[in-house]
């Protein structure tokens, strides 16, 4: 038997537009779209952003709707992606995180020198004040999805590689949660080596492709319909 369900509409300030394809004058974070990709792996990067969320939608937005989260009314989803966005990029300023929007979802970029130690997945104390400024404005806009996505180089075995990048999405995923963020919301997986977004033959590249990203996803109106409520 179907349940029902008040859902909250979020209104949001009028006239934030959407932003084309820039650069931030103030941190320097570059925004993507489909037309215009930015930079070395950009086409992954459009692959994560045009994807589905992991383990689909309508499980997930059933524990959100049961956490008490609303939808985000259809008309609002941009102003509020955006706004969200703008945030994201003042509270991981100088950080190295990089923020990469696409349509209505975003992406950020965590690079595991400024986050991990080599061969750990515990969080570097230093890093722990951005996450705790990412954890705020994660739970400031809770109308969303939120995958957290561990990646690594191609160095080491594939099982080793696998682990290591489940163990880092986890990390961040029950650090964020402990800062407040829902369970309800996230979901973590590992990729290991196999989707790299720059070249492994150089340290440079390697160091690109050693990653944790957190891609945020609205949840509309259309998702609780479709899960039936």
């Amino acid at each position: 038997m179907k349940m029902t369900h008040k859902m909250t509409a979020i209104a949001v300030v009028a006239g934030l537009g959407t932003a084309a394809c820039t650069t931030d004058a103030m941190t320097g974070n570059k925004r993507v779209s489909t037309e215009a990709a930015i930079g070395t792996g950009a086409g992954a990067v459009l692959g994560y952003l045009l994807g589905d969320i992991i383990g689909g939608k309508n499980d997930r937005t059933a524990k959100i709707i049961g956490a008490g989260v609303g939808a985000v009314a259809g008309g609002a989803v941009g102003a509020y992606m955006d706004k969200q966005e703008q945030d994201l990029k003042r509270a991981t300023a100088g950080t190295g995180v990089d923020v990469i929007r696409d349509g209505d979802e975003l992406l950020l970029r965590m690079p595991s020198g400024i986050t991990f130690p080599t061969d750990s997945y515990s969080i570097q104390p230093e890093f722990r004040t951005t996450l705790n400024e990412v954890a705020n404005t994660l739970k400031t806009y809770d109308s969303t999805y939120i995958d957290v996505m561990g990646h690594t180089d191609s160095t080491g075995s594939d099982s080793y590689n696998q682990t290591l990048s489940v163990n880092r999405a986890n990390a961040v995923a029950d650090y964020l949660a402990m800062q407040g963020v829902q369970r309800a919301r996230m979901a973590t997986v590992g990729y290991g080596e196999s989707q790299p977004i720059a070249d492994n033959s150089t340290e440079y590249g390697r160091a690109q492709n050693r990653r944790v990203e957190i891609k945020v996803v609205p949840v509309t109106q259309n998702d609780v319909n479709a899960a039936g409520y």
